[in-house]
């Protein structure tokens, strides 16, 4: 006779919604991802600042530590996927105007674009359309 194997079911969640990030000043980058990405502050003490969005779920944490400001720690970088793909050029110009730079720019397939920026305290980021 076959055993029944029971598989533990997957928590629900609404998936990955947060990321906490040191920083060398919560307020530049609170100024830097409210230019790029539209995030809007909802908490806020001496030692940081906490965003929603751009996703109706996203949660960006800024925390002051100089220390370790832009130090991957295992994280190589972290993405905002574009709802059209047009829409590259304009982000590209966002992350220069707002103060950071660009690593690389191309196309995983004809019709998917990304770049690959840096915010102000050297974080690795993903914009990409597919």
């Amino acid at each position: 006779p076959e055993v029944a194997v029971t598989r533990p079911r997957p928590l629900a969640t609404h998936g990955l919604t947060h990321i906490a990030l040191a920083v060398k000043s919560p307020a530049r980058s609170l100024k830097f991802y409210r230019a790029v990405f539209g995030v809007r502050e909802y908490y806020r003490d001496a030692d940081s600042i906490q965003v929603l969005g751009p996703g109706p779920k996203d949660v960006i944490a800024f925390e002051r530590d100089p220390e370790h400001a832009g130090v991957p720690g295992g994280i190589i970088h972290f993405g905002f996927r574009l709802l059209r793909p047009e829409d590259i050029d304009a982000a590209v110009v966002a992350v220069q105007r707002a103060g950071g730079s660009v690593s690389s720019r191309g196309e995983f397939a004809p019709g998917c674009p990304y770049a690959f920026v840096r915010d102000p305290d050297g974080y690795d980021i993903e914009i990409w359309y597919e």
